[in-house]
């Protein structure tokens, strides 16, 4: 392969390629239609264009660069171990997101050094109390009276007002 194309050359590739883009072009033409056709002409003229005007030099130079730097990527066996550290990465950051969301492993540190055994009032009991407090919180209900107290119809009185019920 050339390392640079002259001019010629260049219109020559542009034509070839635009001839097969013409012929695609026809069979589209003839499946989806006229408008789907007429797209694909315009797309095929695109190669003969850069020919002309002396830009299929540049497109042969950057095809040639992407190939030299993908067949570089693909032998080098330190690419490969930075692409397996990058999944590893990748797979570790899900995990951790997914066992934070379901509560797992999300224990503090709050552990005695000599056994390892949670301290009092640690990590260890905080689920537990924490749903104690949330249940115990504010005391009262709405109505001022005690929870579980069967005088406070006050929410119940809203709703059947509500719904025209008296």
């Amino acid at each position: 392969m050339p390392d640079t194309l002259t001019t010629m050359t260049g219109v020559i590739l542009g034509g070839g390629l635009t001839l097969v883009g013409l012929v695609i072009s026809f069979l589209v033409w003839r499946a989806k239609g006229a408008a789907s056709g007429l797209r694909g002409v315009a797309w095929s003229l695109v190669p003969l264009a850069a020919g002309l005007l002396g830009l299929m030099a540049a497109v042969w130079q950057f095809a040639l660069s992407i190939l030299g730097i993908l067949l570089g990527l693909i032998f080098n066996p330190i690419v490969w171990a930075g692409v397996a550290l990058t999944g590893l990465a990748v797979v570790l950051y899900v995990v951790s997101g997914v066992m934070k969301a379901r509560g797992v492993g999300t224990r503090g540190r709050a552990t005695t050094p000599e056994d390892g055994t949670p301290a009092a009032g640690g990590a260890g009991t905080a689920p537990a109390a924490g749903a104690a407090a949330s249940r115990q919180v504010g005391g009262a209900p709405k109505g001022g009276a005690k929870q579980g107290d069967p005088s406070d119809f006050g929410d119940i009185e809203d709703l059947l007002r509500k719904h025209g019920i008296e």
